[in-house]
């Protein structure tokens, strides 16, 4: 599995703890920024990894800004992204299960250092369940064709 990553300026010293955990995994990776704490916007960000996701060139990709809302926000707005607020366990595990989340968003002033690695490794391992789930899926990727 290889994974696309990116943060903003609230995210960024994360962001940069979740690289050393992604390489002591041996889990292959593209950062798309910020490359800084130097202020930048999060949409920006947020449609790097996106655009990645639907492009086929990654299946999965880490978000993190200050709470992780406005990432998911953003990144949601993309046809076909799945991206999941995950600031605890039950979450990223139930974000993979029934939800099959391509995209994981942390909050870098919510969580710690082990607590995000704990769900990282949660949402990584954690399959989708597929059936009455992928229905409920498909619903919601065709409610993006009926506007």
């Amino acid at each position: 599995m290889h994974i696309v990553i990116g943060s903003d300026h609230g995210g960024y010293r994360l962001k940069e703890v979740v690289k050393e955990y992604l390489l002591y995994l041996t889990i292959p990776f593209e950062d798309m920024g910020a490359h800084s704490q130097e202020s930048c916007d999060y949409p920006d960000i947020a449609k790097l990894v996106a655009e990645k996701i639907i492009s086929g060139e990654y299946l999965r990709g880490i978000l993190i800004c200050g709470s992780g809302i406005g990432m998911s926000i953003a990144a949601n707005r993309f046809p076909g992204i799945r991206a999941a607020v995950c600031n605890d366990l039950f979450s990223a595990q139930m974000s993979r299960k029934h939800n099959d989340s391509n995209i994981l968003t942390m909050g870098e002033r919510f969580i710690g250092d082990g607590l995000a690695m704990e769900i990282i490794s949660v949402w990584l391992n954690t399959p989708f369940e597929g059936g009455r789930h992928m229905r409920r899926i498909t619903m919601i990727d065709s409610m993006l064709t009926r506007s």
